[in-house]
């Protein structure tokens, strides 16, 4: 899953990005609003966590003018501003969670996988395909209760296929969802990450559209 984390406290940022990496999130920063607004506009990442007080462009406006433009990435305000009328506020501008600041990264990370899932139209931390079952929280992979090791982009990949179920997804997609803009990336390496998968979970699983991409329909 990629995230985009806008904050202008660039400890801060660190911090978030180390803590979202270690729980295997492709990370990208936006030091303020107008750059947040700009990366939100040009990739499909899987949620934000947007600060509200950004230079250039505060994050009120960030969000009012994604949503204005059809923009659906699911919005996690992190804010130190905690009254309810800006609780409120945010909510109806759009953002699908509000967590203030001081606070648990614990926290934040179950309220954006939360997030994630109601976006994909499974709330569910627990998926099932046929006799996998993928526990999203726990990043494991079990047939029948025995556990398939599987690397942090196997997994995301694995994921993504999975919550996209029937759909074709492009090659051009997988990298976007699974890399952050800082990553140089080899032409095939979705193929092996595909093909690593097929070995240890079945040839049949992931099937390949030619020229459009993979796809799980089981």
């Amino acid at each position: 899953m990629r995230l985009l984390v806008v904050e202008d406290e660039r400890d801060l940022a660190q911090t978030l990005r180390r803590a979202l990496e270690e729980e295997q999130f492709a990370v990208d920063l936006a030091a303020d609003g107008e750059e947040g607004l700009f990366k939100m506009r040009e990739l499909p990442y899987d949620a934000v966590v947007l600060d509200l007080m950004l230079p250039r462009m505060d994050g009120w406006t960030v969000l009012q003018t994604a949503r204005g433009d059809g923009i659906r990435t699911p919005v996690l305000i992190l804010t130190a501003r905690e009254m309810i009328e800006d609780r409120v506020r945010g909510l109806n501008l759009g953002a699908d969670d509000y967590l203030t600041k001081p606070f648990a990264l614990a926290e934040l990370i179950a309220r954006v996988r939360a997030m994630i899932r109601r976006a994909y139209g499974n709330p569910a931390a627990t998926l099932q395909l046929g006799d996998l079952t993928i526990d999203t929280a726990a990043r494991q992979v079990c047939r029948d209760g025995a556990a398939i090791e599987l690397t942090a982009r196997e997994f995301a990949i694995l994921e993504l296929l999975t919550r996209s179920r029937g759909t074709v997804v492009a090659r051009a997609r997988i990298c976007e969802h699974i890399y952050n803009e800082e990553t140089d990336v080899l032409s095939n390496v979705v193929d092996v990450h595909v093909a690593a998968l097929r070995r240890k979970l079945g040839s049949d699983l992931i099937r390949t559209r030619r020229g459009e991409g993979y796809i799980i329909d089981a």
